[in-house]
């Protein structure tokens, strides 16, 4: 088997199509003739398929909620079963998202009539994948999450091979480029309140992270903002964490009760979350955030 490519495919431009999935792999877009994701748990997701497959897909043509594989019953287009993290394909994708990896979005005529072909496949760019979760989907199980957005014809990515005996050249004087991106526009007021409010303490750990002209905190929100979470942006879903816990929280890797206790992934307790009497955090964000990791 050929290695692995990341990025751009040489001669296939964005727009270009095909009239069935064989050619799609023929041209090395995206090899699998079935599967809606090509990739491993230790390689990475160098692309995926777009194609109305799953019930829970969201296309906005920019950004795509995309469901992960498996528990898919074909004859009903419905899931059947709960998808998992631990499924390789699924497992790719989270690669890619950690690696900064680009992944190749092929769109197939069944998704979205507003961002798809009318007929066979189309190519349609590289796409980044910013975060992932789990959640109850339309037909009651649980499915994996990931939201992927459109990489800008301007900013540089350089196709990857993943080849174990040679390391990447990388670049002794980087270049910068002007990048046009949208994002949750948030207020730092607030985040900078629930953090001086606890002298900059994580409310987990209670550490205290000293930095030459002060000390190191992170907002961290509950509830996570912008599509599709749509967390808002005030004092009731912010909680002050240090970095690792905050990256923890993010991902799953630790959860918070309603009497505001909290646990690991293995529902091991960690302890009490540290909470000022005049800080009102509302339990409705930690019972939407477990939500999204079926705790």
């Amino acid at each position: 088997m050929a290695d692995r490519e990341f990025g751009e495919i040489p001669g296939i431009v964005i727009g270009t199509e095909w009239q069935t999935r064989r050619e799609v792999a023929l041209a090395g877009i995206h090899r699998p003739t079935m599967n809606g994701i090509s990739g491993t748990e230790r390689e990475g997701a160098d692309s995926i398929v777009v194609s109305g497959g799953y019930e829970d897909d969201e296309d906005f043509g920019s950004e795509i909620i995309y469901t992960g594989t498996g528990g898919y019953d074909v004859a009903t287009g419905k899931q059947t079963a709960d998808q998992t993290f631990d499924n390789t394909n699924n497992a790719a994708l989270i690669k890619s998202q950690f690696e900064g990896l680009p992944v190749r979005v092929v769109r197939g005529a069944k998704g979205n009539p507003l961002f798809s072909p009318k007929s066979g496949y189309r190519y349609d760019g590289l796409f980044q994948v910013l975060d992932h979760w789990s959640e109850t989907g339309k037909s009651g199980f649980r499915v994996c999450r990931y939201r992927l957005r459109q990489i800008e014809p301007n900013e540089v990515i350089q196709p990857a091979t993943f080849v174990a005996s040679k390391p990447p050249v990388g670049e002794i004087n980087p270049s910068r480029i002007r990048s046009i991106t949208t994002r949750t526009v948030r207020s730092t007021s607030v985040s900078e309140y629930v953090k001086k409010l606890y002298k900059f303490r994580c409310q987990i750990c209670e550490s205290e992270l000293l930095i030459p002209k002060g000390f190191i905190s992170e907002g961290a929100h509950i509830r996570a903002l912008g599509r599709p979470h749509n967390g808002p942006d005030i004092v009731e879903n912010i909680i002050c964490l240090c970095p690792n816990h905050h990256s923890l929280l993010d991902l799953g890797g630790i959860y918070i009760s309603d009497k505001f206790q909290v646990f690991d992934l293995s529902h091991t307790y960690i302890g009490e979350l540290t909470i000022d009497a005049t800080h009102k955090i509302d339990p409705a964000f930690t019972a939407y955030h477990r939500g999204l990791w079926g705790y």
